[in-house]
């Protein structure tokens, strides 16, 4: 892989930047997620159109990736990302003033866009911010997206209980995305890449074989996270057969072990490396949802969902940080390349388990996504491939 010479000594305040950027993004997302039953209602929307508008929303965030990673090497993340950022905030009024499904499809197709530009724009800027510093520090960024999705879940809930209508909600959350948005971004920085026309050509196109690995490593992490995400609960419910406020302890025990995972990720990277922070994460992650697989007593799968999240906790940021760093001059568009298959894994994962709980016991279905942890341990040693 190749690597840069450093942005000279980058302020403490670029990192917070980055770290705002990411708690905003999760907290967009969490606005919308909290908010979906209410805007299901208004629109007078199916489950199941709800369902299609979702692959909407996906694919258009997956456009979005892609557009926003060539645009960030051209026009350098100090632009795009606030572009991005305000873009997300004026998308956040558009699902609380739809009235019918098409008019939500369409705000879902701008918010997805925006969202996937922001997440690209966001890893590619916290790739450059890591390289000025001595250590890794890629996944506490994404933990604090995790907490932006807390404080959606909490300012959510409040607003909700307190009857304030979801376009005002979304709609003032949306003025705030704005604001931070360009508030920030004058402590944003761009990468100091060294201008070296000899080697620029072979420097400019990395073995397409690695990105590709990566971006399937990316793909197999996260459908295992998406499935967590969607189906811990029901497993509670229905695999256990625990009251519905007894299974919502199953996908917190996970999201608290991620969230946790993520902050103290970072200094064992240092310690160990990137490649085995994804090969015994990975392992971890097999571990604790084979435990919920066959364990069918309530602490123990709890324990199980822990280990779960705890494993997945630090192998994603690995794979970004890696696939931004293969080629300076075209950070952004690797980038997209391995967040964007890493998205896609999100989406499948619900819906392949899904499929598969038709024909068997859904605990037995989650073999798939130990499957796949199995492959990335197998596959962790792709992070060793040769710098140049």
């Amino acid at each position: 892989m190749t690597t840069t010479t450093p942005v000279a000594a980058p302020p403490r305040a670029a990192r917070v930047a980055t770290w705002v950027y990411f708690g905003l993004n999760g907290f967009a997302v969490g606005l919308w997620v909290v908010h979906i039953p209410n805007i299901e209602h208004a629109t007078g929307i199916t489950h199941s159109t709800l369902g299609l508008l979702l692959l909407v929303l996906g694919g258009a965030a997956f456009l979005g990736m892609q557009v926003a990673g060539p645009l960030a090497d051209r026009l350098g993340q100090r632009r795009l990302v606030p572009a991005a950022g305000v873009l997300l905030g004026i998308a956040l009024f558009g699902p609380g003033l739809a009235d019918n499904w098409w008019t939500l499809g369409l705000a879902l197709a701008l918010f997805g866009f925006a969202n996937g530009s922001l997440d690209v724009g966001m890893n590619a800027h916290a790739v450059i911010v890591e390289r000025g510093y001595p250590r890794p520090i890629m996944a506490a960024f994404h933990a604090m997206w995790s907490i932006g999705g807390a404080f959606a879940a909490l300012i959510g809930a409040g607003t909700l209980r307190a009857d304030v209508p979801t376009e005002v909600t979304l709609g003032a959350c949306g003025v705030l995305c704005i604001v931070v948005s360009l508030a920030t971004s004058r402590y944003l920085i761009e990468a100091d890449v060294p201008d070296e026309p000899e080697q620029h050509e072979e420097r400019a196109k990395p073995p397409a074989k690695l990105v590709w690995a990566l971006g399937g490593l990316a793909f197999g992490l996260m459908l295992a996270e998406g499935v967590a995400n969607d189906w811990a609960a029901l497993h509670f419910r229905d695999v256990l057969g625990t009251s519905t406020s007894t299974a919502a302890y199953a996908y917190g025990a996970f999201a608290v072990a991620m969230t946790i995972g993520r902050f103290a990720t970072d200094r064992v990277a240092a310690m160990v490396g990137a490649m085995a922070i994804v090969r015994y994460g990975a392992a971890l992650a097999a571990v604790g949802l084979t435990i919920v697989i066959v364990v069918p007593w309530v602490p123990v799968a709890l324990v199980g969902w822990a280990l779960f999240g705890l494993g997945l906790a630090g192998g994603v940021p690995q794979l970004f940080t890696a696939a931004g760093n293969l080629d300076p001059r075209a950070s952004g568009a690797l980038m997209a390349r391995v967040v964007g298959l890493g998205y896609v894994g999100l989406l499948a994962g619900p819906a392949l388990i899904g499929g598969l709980a038709h024909w068997m016991p859904l605990n037995l279905a989650f073999i798939l996504p130990v499957i796949l942890c199995v492959i990335t341990v197998l596959g962790a040693p792709v992070l060793r491939a040769p710098k140049d």
